[in-house]
């Protein structure tokens, strides 16, 4: 007796497709099953570099060897085919049939009930012709010949019962064999990229919202556990299209905390210090809480609460430093110098504040206002103009006069940046002007 092969046995899907594709090797097949389309094979693995689609190894009836597949619903046929043209490739969509035997065992299984229906009815009919019959005259059961033939209908039963449990047996244990079987040929998908600290990134894709088809989303696995989608801009959906945005690119984008290197559990450790402008500061307390006070401007967002000494003070997070605070990739010290720095009064909160270039330091003033007693800067850009007068924060001027943590270059660039780059480039467009119409 022969074995049979994977192609022998192969009467589903894959027969089809099969079959079709030795009738048209250049086209790809699009096969319709219920509220999707289908690709497999050779097919599968171009349409999901095309698309961008996600691509797995499923176990398709009638076939014993995982098979590549993927799929996308028939509502987004409108988006997809025109791409699948526009790249060069000739699209055939087709029908999935039934298996001939699965059908044939379908029809033979209705034939097989008309009949049944049939011997009922006839069934009837003859009980009723029996019922104007004469009854029979009443006759004694002898026991004794009643008893074996009981026995032996009882005997069957039980052996029916029997053999029926041995065939379950050898059924389930067909199928646990083809379960083992089906794991080991599975094998695990190799990341993508492997991050600073050793984890593995995998099912890197971008996606189209089901909602709203103008939405593109990107989403990602680290060990296994899925990451919360990204929505993606348009600019970055092109060049991944293209092929000229990589998975590593988009990872470093929309998930980058994920990706920097974690720091110990003993910076995370309360109480810690802080230098500042008078010595060391200690820190008692740091955490993230959801504003509840629906009184509050900020109701509903995400702050962090730091507690110095008596001094208790909050401020709304960021998206970046929240992801920076679970992910373990920031310590609190610097999450503290960056959204407390300033009241804090340390030196490195103002460092990132600079004049733009060509502006003279000397032109900046900050002055008590007589009108309101309260202290302002201002800029005097010579010929191309001066700045209104900005009110400074306590903390600001505590930081300028007291601590002298902060200059009054940086003061000024805090909050007149702004307003000095439009006059310069009010500016630059009036001398631009001025020389056109001379010219």
């Amino acid at each position: 007796m022969t074995k049979k092969t994977d192609s022998d046995n192969d009467n589903g899907i894959i027969r089809q497709f099969n079959e079709l594709k030795k009738k048209h090797p250049d086209a790809m097949l699009l096969f319709r099953r219920n509220s999707f389309y289908e690709l497999y094979k050779q097919d599968a693995v171009k349409a999901a570099a095309v698309l961008a689609i996600e691509i797995t190894d499923r176990m398709l009836p009638d076939y014993k060897r995982p098979v590549k597949v993927t799929s996308f619903p028939q509502s987004a046929l409108d988006v997809y085919l025109p791409r699948l043209i526009r790249s060069g490739i000739r699209v055939a969509i087709c029908d999935a049939l039934d298996n001939p035997l699965k059908k044939k065992a379908r029809q033979d299984k209705a034939e097989n009930n008309d009949r049944t229906i049939q011997n009922n009815t006839d069934m009837g009919k003859k009980k009723k012709e029996q019922g104007v019959q004469e009854a029979p005259d009443r006759t004694v059961e002898n026991t004794v010949d009643v008893k074996p033939a009981r026995e032996k209908k009882s005997k069957a039963k039980a052996e029916t019962k029997a053999e029926t449990g041995m065939d379950n047996e050898v059924k389930t244990e067909k199928k646990d064999e083809q379960k083992t079987e089906t794991a080991q040929e599975r094998k695990p998908r190799e990341p993508q990229m492997v991050t600073a600290n050793g984890e593995k990134v995998t099912h890197g894709h971008a996606y189209q919202s089901a909602t709203n088809p103008a939405d593109w989303y990107f989403t990602a696995k680290i060990d296994g556990q899925q990451l919360k989608p990204q929505k993606m801009d348009a600019a970055d959906l092109a060049a991944y299209q293209n092929k000229e945005m990589t998975v590593p690119q988009l990872m470093e984008r929309y998930y980058p905390t994920k990706l920097m290197p974690k720091v110990s559990e003993e910076a995370f450790r309360m109480p810690m210090e802080i230098a500042g402008p008078d010595g060391s500061i200690t820190v008692n307390k740091f955490n993230v809480y959801k504003e509840k006070d629906e009184q509050r401007p900020d109701f509903g967002k995400y702050k962090f609460y730091v507690q110095v000494g008596d001094t208790n003070m909050s401020a709304v997070a960021s998206r970046q430093d929240l992801n920076a605070y679970f992910d373990r990739v920031a310590t609190p010290n610097q999450l503290i110098e960056k959204n407390f720095g300033e009241r804090l009064h340390l030196k490195s909160a103002y460092e990132k504040y600079q004049l733009p270039e060509g502006v003279d330091p000397k032109g900046v003033r900050v002055a008590k206002d007589r009108n309101d007693n309260k202290w302002k800067v201002s800029v005097d850009l010579g010929e191309k103009g001066q700045t209104s007068r900005h009110e400074i924060s306590f903390d600001d001027g505590y930081s300028l006069f007291k601590t002298k943590t902060a200059t009054r270059e940086q003061i000024a660039a805090k909050y007149l940046n702004m307003e000095i780059t439009g006059m310069l480039a009010a500016n630059t467009a009036k001398v631009e002007k001025s020389a056109s119409m001379k010219m």
